[in-house]
């Protein structure tokens, strides 16, 4: 197939763009290097710093990977947008595209609007490039959990089938936004929903869980095919966080009480399910939405976790709560359900102590990378 990776420097962009490679897709990649020019701005660079999208496809190449088609430019631009579509004519373009980072979003006014233009313009431009190069590409975007929050019900798969005053219909699952970020996420699959009813769209929106983890099978070829690990309050996933912590000898930050549950996934298995999403299609007209989360922790069974692994591996690790700078419920309900992906054929790769374990092997390599000073920002929700 030809697979267009949009955001494809990313933290998921650069693995995915290389899965497909090695399984012998036709792929090209485009970013604008949007993140790292947010992670030097607000000096929040990654434990290690990546070549650049042109530098990495060679690496890969070299290394026995396939070749990649790199387009550097802003998917906020229609006019480059369309022209990479009609060059390339994808079968599938996966959409990370986007501003990241729920901190992020919540910086400040010129970070929401920064996050509101990107993420909504680049969702409305991937749509309209498809219906009129290519109607028959498959959009699969990614989503977040996030845009659930935490309903005292269980959360199903996008969907939900209400029966109000005797009669039934199907409707988008309610959602309440836990940030700006994911606030414009709840507007993409909104967006998304109504070219799929009006243009006939095929689409599939994973909502997904925080990621964690740092190789995939095709990274490990050569330390130069890393992806961005960021380790800071910022675009540093929690679990990534802690690990670096631990091994810093940072307390691990635990926001108030702890108790916030959410559904986690490994980046091996972010990587599966994108692959297994565009290799089943949602049919046309169809918007197809799928939870991508393999486990639920609270980030007090998530700080536990890593302080006994970093303890066996005999570094010092302490626990600490702070004040919560976020507005959330620190105790709740939260059951979602993520069966879609595994029915596909995912098989998941679970939070082990030997997969921390790795992970603590990779950041010990590099401990003379971290800089402390990254890690906590002060962000806060009011």
């Amino acid at each position: 197939m030809r697979v267009l990776v949009l955001g494809a420097d990313g933290y998921l962009g650069w693995p995915t763009a290389i899965r497909f490679s090695a399984a012998g897709h036709e792929v090209m990649a485009v970013d604008n290097y949007l993140r790292r020019d947010l992670c030097r701005k607000h000096d929040v660079e990654s434990l290690f710093t990546p070549p650049n999208l042109h530098e990495r496809t060679r690496i890969w190449e070299e290394s026995g990977g396939g070749r990649i088609r790199v387009r550097i430019g802003d998917c906020c631009d229609y006019a480059f947008l369309s022209a990479v579509f009609a060059e390339f004519r994808p079968e599938a373009v996966v959409h990370y595209a986007e501003q990241p980072s729920a901190p992020f979003s919540m910086l400040d006014h010129a970070a929401a609007s920064l996050t509101l233009r990107n993420n909504l313009q680049a969702t409305q431009n991937v749509a309209w490039a498809v219906r009129e190069n290519c109607p028959g590409c498959h959009i699969v975007k990614l989503g977040t959990m996030g845009v659930y929050g935490t309903p005292n019900i269980d959360i199903e798969e996008g969907w939900i089938e209400i029966v109000h005053k005797g009669r039934r219909d199907r409707f988008l699952f309610p959602r309440q936004a836990s940030s700006f970020y994911h606030t414009t996420k709840i507007q993409d699959t909104d967006m998304l929903w109504f070219y799929v009813r009006t243009w006939g769209l095929r689409v599939t929106d994973l909502q997904q869980g925080p990621v964690y983890g740092i190789e995939t099978d095709e990274t490990e070829r050569d330390e130069r095919l890393r992806t961005i690990f960021n380790y800071d309050e910022i675009f540093g996933t929690v679990l990534n966080r802690f690990v670096v912590q631990a091994v810093a000898g940072v307390p691990l930050t635990v926001y108030g009480k702890g108790g916030q549950t959410r559904g986690y996934i490994n980046i091996r298995d972010t990587i599966r399910c994108i692959e297994l999403s565009v290799a089943n299609s949602a049919a046309a007209g169809e918007l197809r939405i799928f939870n991508q989360v393999t486990e639920t922790f609270s980030v007090n069974e998530l700080a536990e976790k890593v302080a006994r692994v970093g303890r066996a591996r005999g570094h010092t690790v302490r626990i600490d709560h702070l004040e919560n700078p976020r507005v959330e419920k620190e105790k709740h309900y939260y059951n979602p359900v993520y069966s879609g992906l595994k029915e596909l054929g995912l098989d998941p790769h679970l939070l082990t102590d030997e997969v921390l374990d790795s992970m603590f092997a990779v950041v010990e390599e590099n401990q003379d990378r971290i800089r402390p000073e990254r890690i906590l920002r002060g962000i806060k929700w009011r």
